[in-house]
């Protein structure tokens, strides 16, 4: 399949405001996963972080990181990733898509969030738990379409705490970035 840069999702303000958080979060000894790398924008302007790799299911996607010189793996979220990761960054399918506004090309896996916009947050969370290591943090990039609450409670469900670290408004939403770790000892 030869590439097709329009099947790719283009760098905007969420992609931006993630990698500005990322920035910030980053250290030096971290071992890093992005998850739905899309361009590779995020995973290539990090520099510094011991390791990182990245994951698309789009093979346009996977290509254009690759172009970037991002080591990127072609799957599913974390299918066929081993090992823990002291930072995981996603900037994943937030938009409420009903079944009848799905356009069906490669580009909608960075955009159909499923009818509420939480579908694949709801998959990543719980597949989380064995990826990140024990002290991990995770940067999560979300809309206010998609509920900044209802999003806080899927991750408390499966044993996290998440915080909005950072804000921005753009045009009708509020993007936010959620800054999420396990629950320490003695929380509730």
């Amino acid at each position: 399949m030869p590439f097709d840069p329009s099947q790719v999702y283009q760098p905007e303000a969420d992609t931006h405001l993630l990698l500005k958080a990322a920035q910030k979060e980053a250290r030096a000894s971290d071992r890093v996963l992005e998850v739905g790398t899309g361009s590779g924008t995020i995973a290539a302007g990090l520099e510094g972080v011991r390791c990182i790799i990245a994951t698309d299911i789009n093979p346009h996607a996977v290509a254009s990181a690759r172009e970037k010189g991002v080591p990127v793996v072609r799957t599913d979220l974390f299918n066929g990733i081993s090992g823990t990761f002291d930072l995981i960054l996603f900037n994943p399918p937030y938009l409420p898509t009903r079944a009848e506004e799905q356009i069906d090309d490669w580009l909608e896996y960075a955009l159909d969030g499923g009818e509420d916009g939480r579908a694949v947050i709801g998959r990543f969370s719980a597949g989380l738990e064995p990826m990140l290591a024990p002290n991990g943090r995770v940067l999560l990039l979300i809309s206010s379409l998609t509920g900044v609450d209802a999003v806080m409670d899927l991750f408390f469900r499966q044993g996290f705490i998440a915080e909005v670290v950072l804000e921005e408004v753009v045009e009708d939403e509020v993007l936010s970035v959620l800054r999420i770790t396990r629950f320490s000892r003695g929380e509730t």
